[in-house]
């Protein structure tokens, strides 16, 4: 058996709405984007900040549900700002194709359409 690391997640172009260095660790998604992409409370996540470059990894926890919030929380919140884009990817291994669940979002972090 072979596994590969493959792309499962991915919300494209989401905007960070609050960052906040104060709070343990993780990245807060609206809980409507979790189950459009498969992300679970807990899992492993990357965060590519687009308007930086930036880069780091942590873990998903759910922000009410519609709410649009997006929020860097711990150490990780002194690479973004409020209004910073983003890229939240999520990966597994797998030894068989994988079909991901990919989104891109609105400026109000809003559903906008799949991405192929």
């Amino acid at each position: 058996m072979k596994l590969r690391i493959i792309c499962k997640s991915k919300i494209h172009r989401a905007t960070v709405t609050d960052a906040n260095v104060n709070y343990i660790g993780s990245i807060s998604i609206d809980e409507a984007l979790m189950k459009l992409t498969g992300i679970v409370a807990g899992e492993q996540v990357a965060v590519w900040n687009v308007t930086n470059g930036q880069r780091i990894e942590t873990y998903a926890v759910p922000a009410p549900e519609g709410s649009g919030q997006i929020i860097i929380n711990g150490a990780g919140a002194r690479h973004f700002q409020v209004g910073d884009l983003v890229i939240i990817a999520a990966f597994y291994l797998a030894d068989e194709p994988v079909v991901p669940q990919m989104i891109l979002v609105d400026g109000k972090n809003r559903f906008a359409r799949h991405l192929p």
